[in-house]
Order: structure tokens, then C-alpha cells, then sequence
């Protein structure tokens, strides 16, 4: 894993919380849910290939 996927997630994270703010704020909290969810599904897709390697590195380890 590289540090700029860290970068990445902490900048994801840092926009949708401030987003979410300015849309609760706003009295839009279903757009601040939805914010929240596409930032939330976004970096899951970031991370997704890197659990399958660890899962994949664990199988191989134990030879199951």
C-alpha cells in the first residue's frame, strides 16, 4: 500500500465531512447522506484489491 492512498482516503474523508456539514447546515440531510455514502463507496473501491492481496497473502501462508 502506498502513501498516497492515505493522502487519497484523508482528502476523501476530509471533503465529504466538509460537505456533510454544509448540507446538514443547509437543511439538505438526504444530499449529506448521500455525500457520505459515495465517499464511503468510493474509497471501499480503493481498498477492495488490497484486502483480496492480504487474503490471498493469508491463504497462501496457511496453504489452505
Amino acid at each position: 500500500m502506498s502513501i498516497s492512498l492515505l493522502f487519497k482516503i484523508a482528502a476523501v474523508g476530509i471533503l465529504v465531512s466538509v460537505l456533510g456539514q454544509v448540507l446538514k447546515h443547509a437543511g439538505r440531510e438526504e444530499q449529506a447522506f448521500l455525500t457520505s455514502l459515495a465517499g464511503l463507496l468510493l474509497v471501499l473501491f480503493w481498498i477492495v484489491p488490497y484486502i483480496s492481496e492480504l487474503f490471498r497473502t493469508i491463504q497462501d501462508l496457511f496453504s489452505l
